[in-house]
């Protein structure tokens, strides 16, 4: 499974998806579960909380509401980004170290990636600003495969995920300080040497792959994708600076490389080289044709698609109406592509709708 950034507008739109696919008991089924930036918030977190989410003989996980929904719903009533840029400007290490420590103070304490579960392999995915690839951080090991790998890293999860979710400019980078022995002899392509390998300079994940595909599209032939990457909208107006220049040429880009990540799953999928199903924040879910689609009104999702890629408050009625709406979104994807005889859901997490 796949899981996109998008601030906490995907944090809690996955969140929704994660809830249904734990309610059809396929969340033990997964192998590997990739993701980037804020996607990289609610894998961490899962994969942190794995053993205590107490899977019964469905695997469905009874713990899933306390030990998932509760601590990333409190994480979204708070402010964290702002208050970083702000102080990462004052204070050595920048703003990605003060998100860092808002995720370790909030959502992940003190541990590494080695809290992590063997199975289903996590994979939090950041770009290495200097080889150009995606470093990913694991369990078994640290890896950019220009630059090597690290085996049993001990990075913090904190650090991880907020190299993840290092969205640039006002974020990132995220900076890494290794020696050279800690690296498996040989283990990298052309880049295995310093400062390379000493200093590692990331950013977000989505950089480099915002649909988190990369790490499963080589490896499996069914893959799920939750995508709640925000599209680019239109502006009227622009001005001629060179920050505002820069910040909406990226803007495009990034979504632009989105893009091309989904034609290339559609694209498999209907050439039958892959199985699975993808659903957007974007979608219109009567696409799906599904009689027993949950209600999802066009108009009312797509305002929920244009809330700002911000690690900003969000109140509780909208928190509930993007679990919703990710709950309802995935629900449908599901049963009219991945298997039409997962049963049917009797309504929404919070029965307020989107």
């Amino acid at each position: 499974m796949c899981l996109s950034g998008g601030g906490y507008r995907a944090m809690l739109f996955h969140l929704g998806a994660l809830w249904r696919i734990n309610e059809v008991g396929l969340l033990p089924r997964l192998d590997r579960i990739s993701s980037v930036s804020a996607g990289s918030i609610v894998a961490g977190l899962v994969g942190l909380k794995w053993r205590a989410l107490r899977f019964d003989s469905a695997g469905v996980a009874a713990g899933f509401d306390a030990e998932v929904v509760a601590p990333l719903r409190a994480l979204a009533s708070r402010t964290i980004d702002l208050p970083a840029i702000v102080l990462g400007m004052l204070l050595p290490g920048g703003a990605s170290a003060r998100i860092a420590a808002a995720y370790r103070r909030h959502v992940f304490g003190r541990a590494t990636v080695q809290a992590l579960p063997d199975s289903p392999r996590f994979v939090i995915n950041a770009t290495d600003m200097q080889s150009g690839v995606l470093w990913r951080f694991m369990k078994p090991y640290s890896r950019d495969y220009r630059v090597g790998e690290i085996p049993h890293s001990t990075v913090e999860l904190a650090r991880a995920v907020a190299a993840s979710s290092a969205f640039p400019p006002f974020l990132s980078p995220a900076r890494f300080t290794f020696r050279e022995s800690d690296y498996t002899r040989d283990s990298g392509q052309d880049l295995q040497h310093a400062p390379y390998t000493t200093s590692v300079v990331l950013t977000d994940g989505g950089v480099y792959d915002n649909l988190g595909l990369e790490t499963a599209w080589k490896r499996f032939r069914t893959v799920l994708v939750s995508d709640a990457a925000g599209r680019a909208q239109p502006r009227e107006k622009l001005k001629g600076n060179w920050i505002s220049q820069s910040i909406r040429v990226e803007e495009l880009i990034h979504a632009q490389v989105g893009s091309l990540r989904k034609r290339q799953l559609i694209a498999s999928y209907r050439a039958n080289e892959r199985n699975g199903a993808y659903w957007g924040i974007g979608s219109d879910i009567a696409n799906y044709a599904l009689a027993d689609a949950l209600p999802c009104p066009l108009d009312h999702t797509s305002e929920l698609a244009k809330i700002p890629t911000r690690l900003k408050q969000l109140d509780s009625g909208v928190q509930e109406r993007l679990i919703d709406w990710g709950y309802g979104i995935c629900d449908a994807a599901l049963r009219k592509h991945f298997n039409p005889a997962l049963p049917k859901t009797t309504g929404f997490p919070f029965q307020r709708g989107v």
